[in-house]
């Protein structure tokens, strides 16, 4: 099975993303937040070249959400819940995308 860029891209953001559920230090909190708005600005700039605009939207809006530079200050509950929605998603975007290939 060869995955495609946007499938890993999605599996190290979702693994990422469920790794800050644990106590990790600051820097790794960071290092994620540099992470996923490369990761989501990809996902974005293919989205929009296959023409899903959608998920161009929503990858474009989580680059923005996850960026580092203008912090969202909404506290470690609220970030830990983004992470699990938003890891859930990627995982789940994985599954659908599977099944349409498959179809």
């Amino acid at each position: 099975m060869k995955l495609s860029l946007q499938a890993i891209i999605k599996i190290v953001l979702a693994t990422l993303l469920f790794l800050c559920l644990l106590d990790m230090p600051y820097g790794f909190y960071q290092f994620v937040r540099f992470v996923a708005l490369i990761g989501f600005g990809i996902l974005a700039y293919k989205a929009n070249e296959q023409n899903q605009k959608t998920e161009m939207i929503i990858y474009g809006g989580l680059a923005l959400l996850f960026q580092p530079f203008f912090k969202l200050a909404l506290g470690r509950e609220i970030w830990n819940i983004v992470d699990v929605i938003v890891g859930i998603g990627l995982i789940g975007s994985l599954i659908v995308n599977r099944t349409k290939s498959q179809r």
